[in-house]
């Protein structure tokens, strides 16, 4: 069948790792593949076999102390050789040395891959699905942000990180760079940032995430003035379980539970995400 090569991606591999992921049915678009090209693009690689793309995965750091990995991809037809290991074991060597733990959201297909190269379950993220009619608004101190100033960057950023467990701002400066909508903050009393959520195009629903709060009570309204900019679309949202009232707020919306993610950790445990994110920022990002 041909011999197995694996490569660095780059940007003109987009359009067939794209066919890859429509072979999978999963939400990414071109976007999401140069975002992460440009997040890391020393540590995304592909597979293949007589010239053809038939395999890919990326990896993502935060720092020096947390890795994710995500876009772990083999085309049907060249499943059971191996492709999906050898790329992953690239990818952890790629690591190696430069963080001490590498996370990643599983599918359950997936799930035996992962536990084999020494991965172990975390927790379960969940996601769901829902179509925007119409969205009723309530404020609480939430507001669309048409501009983002430093000072309010900065306070944004700060609270991601304790959220989080890691500084990925450099991401999130990405993702209100493609945001489909003006990007939604919570203030407190004093005008200080305590909650935020962004939206992106997907190719099969628009995607509702990161959604970060240190109150509960603010991530109803935080969804809600999100959604009222996606009326008449389908949105997705990976629920972190750990979330409380989480799924509670998402079916009073309207929402279905479609499946699970498993997310796993390989090396140093790191420190659970926080229960202040409610919504994750996708499962190739974390």
């Amino acid at each position: 069948m041909g011999r197995i090569e694996i490569r660095l991606l780059d940007e003109s591999d987009i359009p067939a790792a794209m066919q890859l992921k429509e072979l999978a049915c999963w939400n990414q678009t071109e976007n999401d593949w140069r975002r992460l090209l440009r997040l890391e693009p020393r540590g995304c690689f592909c597979a293949l076999v007589g010239g053809d793309l038939v395999g890919t995965t990326t990896t993502t750091t935060y720092e020096n102390q947390l890795a994710w990995i995500g876009m772990v991809l083999v085309n049907p037809q060249n499943r059971r050789r191996g492709i999906a290991t050898r790329l992953m074991n690239t990818a952890l060597t790629y690591l190696r040395g430069r963080v001490a733990t590498v996370m990643l959201d599983a599918t359950p297909e997936g799930q035996p891959v992962y536990e084999k190269l020494g991965f172990g379950i975390e927790s379960v993220r969940e996601r769901w699905v829902g179509f925007v009619a119409d969205t009723p608004l309530r404020s609480g101190g939430v507001k669309s942000a048409v501009q983002l100033d430093s000072e309010t960057r900065r306070e944004l950023f700060a609270l991601d990180r304790r959220a989080f467990g890691a500084d990925r701002s450099k991401l999130i400066e990405i993702l209100i760079e493609n945001a489909c909508v003006e990007p939604v903050l919570a203030t407190a009393s004093d005008g200080r940032v305590q909650g935020y959520a962004l939206a992106r195009r997907g190719s099969n629903a628009d995607y509702v995430g990161p959604v970060v709060t240190s109150d509960p009570e603010q991530a109803g309204p935080l969804l809600d003035r999100v959604l009222s900019q996606l009326t008449g679309r389908q949105i997705y949202v990976d629920l972190n379980s750990a979330f409380e009232r989480g799924a509670e707020l998402l079916a009073a919306r309207g929402f279905v539970k479609q499946r699970d993610l498993i997310r796993m950790c390989y090396g140093a445990r790191n420190s659970a995400t926080s229960a202040w994110v409610f919504a994750m920022a996708g499962p190739e990002v974390g």
